[in-house]
């Protein structure tokens, strides 16, 4: 499968919690990350969404908030993931800014140069992608 969202994570659901409208999706990925979706009910139940099954996680780029000095236990967002940055990559007014996280894991983020300049991003320093559960897509293949 080929798509435009910058990060796709391959795994395995370790659990499925069910709500009235919206389930809450928990996906281990072959790096040994542990992403956290929120779908609808009707989504979860179409695909077939249950502890064991292999499916994926999709996030645009421009989704991924960078946090440096992050405490995770602080912040909203469900998804909270800790590494160093990679690379960044500036362009007129944005940047891509790659963080690779412990496990071999790496996610995209898309945030302005003034942000990149403001927190110091370079190659090596530690730092967050943070991302909303309500902004994964998930999906299983047929």
């Amino acid at each position: 499968m080929r798509t435009s969202a910058r990060n796709h994570f391959s795994g395995q659901v370790t659990s499925v919690k069910a709500g009235a409208v919206n389930d809450e999706v928990s996906l281990r990925t072959q790096d040994g990350l542990d992403i956290v979706a929120i779908i609808t009910h009707g989504s979860a139940a179409a695909l077939g969404l249950a502890a064991g099954k292999p499916a994926f996680a999709l996030v645009k780029a421009s989704s991924v908030l960078v946090m440096v000095d992050v405490d995770g236990s602080k912040v909203s967002a469900r998804n909270v993931v800790s590494g160093t940055v990679s690379s960044v990559n500036k362009g007129a007014v944005n940047a891509e800014v790659i963080i690779a996280a412990a496990g071999g894991a790496q996610i995209a983020a898309i945030i302005t140069n003034d942000s990149v300049d403001r927190l110091g991003l370079a190659s090596g320093k530690a730092a967050a992608a943070i991302f909303k559960a309500s902004s994964v897509i998930v999906g299983v293949d047929q």
